[in-house]
Order: structure tokens, then sequence, then C-alpha cells
């Protein structure tokens, strides 16, 4: 983090017709399935629509309509934020370290002096290609609040001590984006009783997707990548994911071939399996990758994982 500016504490409490139908109804499920690597795996209806076959093209679609929802919500953001935007400076000392760090990922922290609540002037986020972007800056209270309730609800800790903020200080730190790594504004806190600090990004518009509710019961299928290489003006990716350590020509192994669900906003990547070997087998995961060709070049459109639909950080070569 490289620090730029202290903000003053303020007091803050943070708590067509049926018969036609029918022949095109017949006609499709006559049809050879749609598909393949850098296919769409639909069928066309009488409409000109495009339906998703399976489940794993069906929750590809669905994420392509959370992702258009979300960036007209966002009210033209042009950065997606991947991962976690808090973090921290150090590690937890002993005496403290088991209670801080469940604490943290529970939301439970509060302002224990004054945080302003006055927005910095507005700032860049630069990514590591020399591109950048005009921002608002958060205030060190909102972006505490922002940072509270991203935690909220996400852990069990009810005995947790909550965690008490000092000072904030204004910086500049690393963070993941749909383009790739970026220098962004950010809050530091320094924590009463501690010499580590919470940092946590202070960007006030960001393209955000909510995931659909996870059912254990239930749960999504596929793989998910968790990033992918490529650039702006080429139709080709190479995505990463966790899977076999050997190929399918080896017992346990396994073969993958990528796919590409797209629209005029995002591109999900569909990694299919064909595994060799039952039984006994090495449960341990390993980096793979895969290669998939798009329909068009990448442009500014973000990369999805199929499960959540959440976007990957999108690597130049």
């Amino acid at each position: 983090m490289t620090p730029t500016r202290r903000a003053r504490r303020r007091r803050t409490s943070v708590p067509m017709p049926i018969s036609l139908l029918a022949i095109l109804v017949a006609v499709a499920a006559c049809a050879t399935p749609a598909g393949g690597p850098g296919g769409s795996g639909s069928v066309l209806t009488g409409d000109g629509t495009q339906l998703p076959q399976d489940r794993l093209h069906r929750q590809a679609h669905d994420a392509l309509e959370r992702w258009a929802d979300a960036i007209r919500k966002s009210g033209g953001a042009s950065i997606a934020f991947v991962g976690d935007l808090t973090g921290q400076v150090g590690t937890w000392e002993g005496a403290v370290g088991e209670n801080n760090k469940a604490a943290l990922g529970a939301g439970l922290v509060e302002a224990g002096a004054t945080l302003s609540d006055n927005a910095p002037s507005r700032d860049k986020v630069r990514w590591l290609d020399g591109s950048e972007v005009d921002v608002n800056v958060l205030s060190a209270a909102d972006t505490l609040d922002a940072l509270v309730a991203a935690g909220a609800g996400s852990a069990a800790c009810q005995d947790c001590r909550p965690l008490a903020v000092g000072e904030a200080q204004l910086a500049t730190g690393l963070v993941d984006t749909s383009r790739g790594p970026a220098n962004a504004p950010a809050w530091v806190f320094s924590i009463e009783g501690s010499a580590v600090k919470i940092t946590r990004i202070a960007v006030d518009q960001s393209v955000t997707v909510d995931p659909p509710p996870w059912n254990a019961n239930d749960p999504p299928v596929g793989l998910s990548i968790e990033s992918a290489t490529g650039t702006n003006d080429s139709k080709k990716l190479v995505v990463s994911f966790i899977g076999k350590r050997d190929g399918a020509d080896k017992q346990c192994g396994a073969d993958y071939l990528a796919e590409a669900v797209e629209s005029d906003l995002a591109v999900v990547v569909i990694v299919r399996e064909t595994r060799t070997g039952t039984g006994a087998c090495d449960l341990v995961g390993y980096p793979r990758t895969a290669k998939v060709t798009l329909e068009s070049v990448l442009g500014t459109r973000a990369v999805l994982e199929v499960k959540q639909g959440l976007p990957v950080s999108v690597i130049a070569p």
C-alpha cells in the first residue's frame, strides 16, 4: 500500500400458432445437438431465440443474463473487481489471532473513535498495461460500512469480540479485476490492540453480480475456471482451472475441452472433462489449462466462470 493522506475521525455507528410450434419442437427434437468448442449448445425456437439444451448451457445463459443486469444496475461502471476487496497487512498476534481472524471474516468491525464521511477527490484505477479510468472514491466511513456489509452473515462468530478501528489512511493498493491486476484507491484501517492493518478498496462504482442462492442438495454443475489469459484483440483464450494431474491416456487421468457461450457483454467458459479410471484414484487437484476459441474478439467483455457466473481475471500473455 502507498499512503497518500490521513482521514479525520468522527463518531460513527457501523453496525405463434400451436400447430407451427409443435412442428418446430419436433424438428428441434430430431436435430443434431448444437455445441462443441466455440458453440453455444443451443436450439433455435420459432421466434429465433436460442434456448440452452443442457444444464451447463442453461447455467451459462443465466450467468450472461445476470451479468447484463449487473451492468445496468451499476450505473455505467467500467470496472469489475475479482475476489475479496478486504485484506490485511501483517499477521494477527497469537493472543488475539483466533478472535480477530474470525471477527474480520464475519464483518464484526466497528469504528472505535471517529472516521471521516467526507469523500476524497476523484482518483484513478490504473492497470499494469498503462490503461486507466477515473473513479469516485468512498469516504473512510462509507468504506468501513462496505467492509462490514461484505462480511455480515458470512461466518458464525457469536462469541467474537468486534475489532475496533482507530485511524484510517488513504492509500493505493493492487487489486484483481476482470481486466487483470490494477492499482486502486483503498483505505487502510488501524486496529486497536494490534499492529495489523485492515485494507478495503474504496471505489464507489463497480459491476457486482449476485450469484443465485447456493442449494447444497442441488449444486451447480461444471468446472469453474480460475483465470484466463488473452488479449482484447484476439479470439483465443487459455483458461486455468483445477483438474486431474494426468491426461486421459493414463489411469485416473482426464482430458479437458473448453467452449464459450457468448454475449455482447461477457463470455462464459464451459470446461468438459473426459476421465479414465475408477476406484482409488488420487483426489488431489492440479493446475490444468485448456484453450478456447471465441466467435469474435474478446474486446472489453468480461470472462465468467460457469458455476456462479462470477468474473475471473483476464491477464495478457
